[in-house]
């Protein structure tokens, strides 16, 4: 009998992370849900800012300084070693481990998201990131690389994948009158992520730190513990809106006069087959492709252009002392940190600014703009503007991340929200590949160039004009998107079968035992916005404190 009830006990429980039990009932304030995905994002988006472990990780052995490890020693035996140290250019795998996993696993995981919900995917997403983290701490310290590379790049870029798209359906459907902000909230927390958790690792691994330990797989464990608090305290915030919901005032006729806005609902199965796919594929992937590039190489950018002439002194990067290199790269670290901010700002004002543009012109905005500003990079570096060169690259980068939280509400425009999470999954590979051939493109074209001896204030010439042609075809892929053809939209008995898999749009109400019925006081959600606003405008203090050195 007791076997019985826990059983019962088990089914309930689980019951309750279903996407029928997370159905709001009349009352759900929806200015509650974008702070749950705030908490999910701003946690997953301290993958941008793992190059603040690379270092000391450098060190774990040797603690002070690096212990080579023997000359030959290859990558793969460096997944194993333990009385040597890791090289830097090894620990950046997990990086691109990250950013391959988060596209495929959207792009797999992305269907059973929408038959799932929300909830327990932002619940598998916790257990992916945070346990990955722990994997990876545990790996720091038996000095095993392959279990960092297993839990943090694998586990962890998984959970990335499912948290990144857990969001974005439920907020287009409960926020249809403004998809594009909906979304920019969200995705403005994984750019904002980094901000909060960079500079509290700082702290940890100095707490940490001791004669014998760099500190970073307790900071890991710390981080995951906190992580996991916020991230399910995020997961189980979440509501899908009950079949027919929609804002007051507002209706389908409301968009009917967007020609860009369907009316029609595209079957995930369907979505890749049609034209649209595969142009805003295109638009995305050229967008993050030119982006990507420059964020990873931002600070020794701005000081191999200008070098000495940032702190007055008319020489070149290689001419300065140890003295005035460093005040140089602190200069050029206010700069990344300036970028972060406009990273982040542009994904909710330019997402936001699309609800009245539209999405296809937004992206037009993009790509005309941003070629005219790549284009003008060599001509204020060979000038000695900084300000143009640092304002230019501001611009860029809103709009690189402009272009992540732009997109799922194009989607949504599109193919409709039936399937928009599960197709957003998909659209994600475009991230993974941009992720790829941006930084070859910089990185490389700046090697090949110092080869040939090109100086070092001159190497991004070449590059920033291939960047500012790949816009150029991004511009015309976007030039061409239309209307999806209404072959493609669901037939009323298709959409009832599909309202079968996303229990939120069925046909039919939801029994009143499993919605929650009452209102969401306002105070509520004042205590919901403090949770993320908080930690988030302390990283918006700590960037701009970082950023300010720029202007002294």
């Amino acid at each position: 009998m007791s076997s019985i009830v826990q059983d019962r006990r088990a089914g309930l429980a689980f019951d309750f992370l279903s996407k029928e039990r997370s159905i709001a009932g009349p009352g759900f304030n929806r200015w509650l849900v974008p702070p749950a995905a705030l908490a999910i994002h701003l946690c997953i988006g301290m993958a941008y800012g793992f190059s603040v472990f690379w270092l000391p990780l450098s060190k774990a052995v040797g603690i002070t300084d690096p212990r080579t490890c023997a000359a030959g020693t290859t990558v793969l035996a460096e997944l194993f070693v333990t009385d040597c140290d890791w090289k830097v250019s090894t620990l950046g795998w997990m990086y691109t481990l990250f950013f391959v996993f988060l596209g495929s696993s959207a792009a797999l995981f992305g269907g059973w998201l929408e038959r799932a919900g929300p909830r327990k995917a932002g619940l598998v997403s916790m257990l992916c990131w945070c346990g990955g983290m722990l994997i990876a701490a545990y790996g720091i310290h038996v000095h095993q690389f392959w279990l960092m590379l297993l839990g943090s790049g694998v586990i962890g870029g998984i959970g990335l994948g499912l948290g990144y798209i857990s969001p974005v359906s439920t907020l287009i459907k409960w926020f249809p009158d403004r998809r594009g902000m909906a979304t920019g909230m969200a995705i403005m927390g994984f750019g904002g992520g980094a901000m909060i958790g960079s500079p509290l690792a700082q702290r940890l691994m100095t707490a940490f730190a001791s004669p014998t330990s760099i500190g970073v797989a307790e900071t890991f464990v710390v981080l995951a513990l906190v992580y996991a608090l916020f991230m399910t305290a995020g997961a189980l915030a979440y509501r899908v809106p009950a079949s027919g919901w929609t804002p007051p005032g507002w209706g389908p006729a409301a968009a009917s006069g967007h020609a860009m806005i369907s009316a029609g609902h595209v079957h995930l199965d369907n979505a890749h087959k049609t034209p649209q796919f595969w142009l805003v594929w295109a638009v995305l992937c050229l967008n993050v492709t030119a982006g990507i590039g420059v964020i990873g190489m931002a600070s020794p950018m701005l000081q191999e252009v200008f070098g000495g002439r940032l702190i007055g002194l008319d020489v070149g990067i290689a001419a300065v002392d140890a003295a005035q290199a460093a005040q140089i790269a602190a200069i050029a670290a206010g700069f990344t940190g300036l970028l972060s901010l406009f990273n982040i700002g542009g994904r909710f004002f330019w997402a936001s600014m699309s609800d009245r543009l539209g999405r296809k012109a937004t992206y037009a905005i993009f790509f005309l703009l941003g070629a005219a500003l790549y284009a003008s990079v060599p001509g204020s570096g060979h000038a000695g503007s900084v300000g143009l060169f640092v304002g230019a690259f501001c611009l860029i980068l809103s709009m690189y991340g402009g272009g992540f939280a732009t997109v799922p509400a194009y989607l949504a425009d599109l193919f409709g929200t039936r399937f928009v999470g599960a197709i957003h999954g998909r659209l994600l590979t475009a991230w993974s590949v941009a992720g790829i051939f941006g930084p070859v493109i910089v990185n490389y074209l700046r090697e090949i160039q110092l080869r040939q001896g090109v100086a070092p204030s001159r190497v991004y010439d070449t590059t920033m004009l291939i960047l500012a042609a790949l816009l150029v075809v991004g511009f015309l892929c976007n030039l061409l998107i239309r209307p999806v053809a209404p072959k493609w939209h669901l037939t009323p008995a298709e959409m009832t079968d599909a309202g079968k898999m996303t229990p939120e749009t069925a046909l039919g109400s939801t029994p009143p035992a499993t919605v929650p019925a009452a209102a969401s006081p306002v105070g509520l959600v004042l205590i919901a916005w403090l949770a993320v606003g908080i930690p988030l405008a302390w990283g918006v203090a700590q960037t701009v404190a970082k950023a300010a050195i720029l202007f002294r």
